[in-house]
């Protein structure tokens, strides 16, 4: 066999090894993903409510492409805001552990910081992981960790009155 051909052989062969290699983490890191918060579509959601500690649930309601306030009389509110916070359902997570491997009082979810409702579906959050920026959030009988940029604020400050 000549020198060239040998030479390509060993190419090919670690060409080889090298997409067997990255089929196989594919696959693990296909295995391992945690996923997002809900399965829920942002832009499809048209419902939210947000409730913080000391303050009523604040509720809003998408109507022709815009956020409004429903509670009380009828507000704007600003749509980068609220769609923000819809864009919570889609919050990568990065790990997930059962409810019960917790003491609720002590991530605080007894009572939650904030409960943020999308079309329903109801997040739970509770103080800030030891482990960095990162918020925990029940979601049924699950709890995620997520970061910290997904934490509900009001968005009733950005509303304005029709007359």
């Amino acid at each position: 066999m000549k020198r060239t051909t040998r030479q390509r052989l060993w190419l090919l062969l670690a060409v080889f090894a090298l997409l067997l290699l990255a089929g196989w983490q594919w696959q693990r890191d296909a295995r391992t993903a945690t996923g997002n918060l809900t399965a829920l579509d942002p832009t499809l959601i048209t419902h939210i409510a947000v409730t913080l500690p000391g303050a009523p649930a604040e509720h809003y309601e998408k109507r022709s492409g815009h956020w409004w306030r429903v509670d009380g009389a009828p507000a704007r509110a600003v749509d980068a805001r609220l769609n923000d916070l819809a864009d919570t359902a889609a919050a990568p997570v990065l790990r997930w552990r059962p409810a019960s491997d917790f003491e609720p009082a002590k991530i605080g979810l007894a009572p939650p910081r904030a409960v943020l409702q999308l079309d329903g579906q109801m997040l739970e959050f509770g103080e800030v992981s030891v482990t960095g920026p990162q918020h925990y959030v029940r979601v049924g009988q699950r709890v995620a960790l997520v970061s910290s940029r997904y934490v509900p604020r009001s968005p009733a400050t950005a509303t304005t009155e029709l007359h």
